[in-house]
């Protein structure tokens, strides 16, 4: 008898997803990952959840529908980790006319599920604190209702959901050699020591190394896919409201310019083809140059490379033959089971904000090898996240209360974090020094420990880049001190 029903390879949002989809079915279930939760093409999203209104011009309207009504299940399921915001398309003179963006929002309007979020509107810029930091020019843009996620701290908790529903999580763990027979037969390096597991099934989640893997460790042939180097930079807040703008470019592309931990602005994305080690995919200056360009063609002020402060790349994937973005948001499910073997599906690419459902249909290609239970994540919700979205101030308002010698920034970024779960971080604490060490930007002790604890954290960068986004303001000295606290902890 295999040791597990289903081994998922990868952490990234489609892995983590697929494992708790199958835990929650009562499936058994391990996953699988070589670095960090999250680490790869996930800590490079921008995180907009949307439904997309260029697709709209393609007449893909069952695709927007459907990436609308995810959306707003995500909302349900983590309150405090998906927040509304409104997204502002500035009329450039050179891109599509103001008729053209009218008819696809109205449209894109008529496809969002009554109940959650505000109609377009048009803006007169020469009267509007959105137009204040945008050339002259342009005087007018249009908002719609759009949501936010931090997607590294999506897919902790939904890894951290997984394993409480029975998933077993194995970060540090590389499966180096796949055998198939009836049963898949897997020879990973867990942290150093070597380890023999079975499945009666195998998923390929590993993202920009699907290729690498198929061909390496599993000896088959790989799913025909593409990559591509997704870039964003960091620099000084560029405005101080809490709308996004969305930037078209002069190749038709969309660039985000977002709010960034209170006092940065991120922008993003730049995508250029790949081909190389994901490993060490970099932010080049091309790309830095590309996304500074797309903001200076609408901010009155100039943006300019040395302007940044941060800049980071990821590898995505893409199915191969794939054209336009439309059908890299759709990502790619392959399932095969020669006869008499253990079936094996891949996953690769896809939008984040359809990843629910997109887990739910990998699964329900490999329940017909299992007794396993319906679907169930559609009313769902994840670890932290049992209050409505609506009460997401009561949330912060509680734990002021509870907790009032934080700094309400502190709790703002506590209670986004961990929702409804923040009394298992702070706990009885009464003051500061009863939350231990401190190591700058509010991070202290007491939520490390529960990220190493419950969230499968073990590294600096794992809490700094994934679990927080503190590292970017962070001193050299607290990092250090992090870094020596947690290989003690270790």
């Amino acid at each position: 008898m295999a040791d597990f029903d289903i081994a998922v390879i990868g952490g990234g949002l489609n892995g983590v997803s697929v494992a708790r989809d199958a835990a929650g079915r009562g499936l058994r279930v391990v996953l699988i990952e070589q670095n960090d939760i999250g680490s790869g093409a996930t800590a490079v999203s921008p995180g907009v959840l949307e439904g997309h209104f260029t697709d709209i011009e393609h007449g893909a309207f069952l695709r927007v529908r459907r990436a609308l009504a995810e959306r707003d299940a995500l909302l349900r399921a983590a309150p405090h980790l998906v927040r509304p915001v409104r997204c502002v398309v500035p009329m450039h003179p050179d891109e599509r006319s103001p008729a053209m963006l009218r008819a696809a929002l109205f449209a894109h309007d008529r496809l969002v599920p009554r109940g959650f979020h505000e109609k377009t509107k048009e803006l007169d810029l020469t009267h509007h604190a959105i137009g204040h930091p945008l050339k002259r020019p342009i005087g007018v843009a249009f908002g719609y209702s759009a949501c936010l996620v931090d997607e590294t701290r999506l897919a902790s908790l939904t890894a951290r959901d997984a394993a409480e529903r029975g998933a077993s999580i194995l970060t540090g763990a590389r499966c180096v050699r796949g055998e198939r027979s009836d049963i898949w037969r897997l020879s990973l390096v867990n942290r150093g020591q070597r380890q023999v597991v079975t499945a009666r099934a195998l998923v390929n989640a590993t993202g920009a190394w699907t290729r690498t893997f198929a061909e390496t460790a599993l000896k088959l042939k790989p799913v025909e896919v593409v990559f591509e180097r997704v870039t964003q930079i960091v620099m000084p807040a560029l405005f101080a409201h809490d709308s996004v703008y969305v930037l078209q470019h002069s190749d038709g592309s969309l660039i985000y310019a977002m709010p960034y931990q209170g006092r940065y602005t991120l922008i993003g994305v730049a995508r250029r083809p790949f081909d190389g080690d994901p490993a060490f995919a970099s932010a080049t200056s091309a790309d830095i140059g590309y996304l500074c360009e797309a903001v200076t063609r609408y901010f009155r002020e100039p943006v300019e490379p040395f302007d940044v402060c941060h800049a980071y790349a990821g590898v995505d994937v893409i199915a191969a033959g794939d054209v336009g973005r439309r059908q890299r948001r759709d990502g790619r499910i392959v399932f095969e089971r020669p006869h008499g073997e253990a079936p094996l599906l891949s996953i690769c690419g896809g939008a984040s904000v359809t990843i629910r459902r997109r887990a739910e249909l990998a699964i329900g290609r490999l329940v017909q090898f299992f007794v396993a239970a319906p679907p169930w994540t559609a009313t769902a919700t994840l670890p932290g996240g049992d209050f409505s979205y609506d009460k997401f101030g009561h949330e912060v308002d509680a734990a002021r209360g509870r907790w009032p010698f934080l700094k309400e920034t502190d709790v703002r970024r506590l209670a986004g974090a961990y929702g409804s779960r923040l009394d298992q971080v702070l706990g009885d604490a009464a003051a500061m020094d009863d939350l231990g060490q401190r190591f700058g930007e509010g991070l202290t002790a007491a939520e490390v420990r529960y990220l190493i604890t419950h969230e499968f954290a073990r590294f600096a960068d794992d809490v700094l880049w994934r679990r927080s986004k503190l590292g970017l303001g962070m001193p050299k000295a607290d990092r250090d001190a992090l870094i020596a606290f947690m290989a003690e902890a270790a």
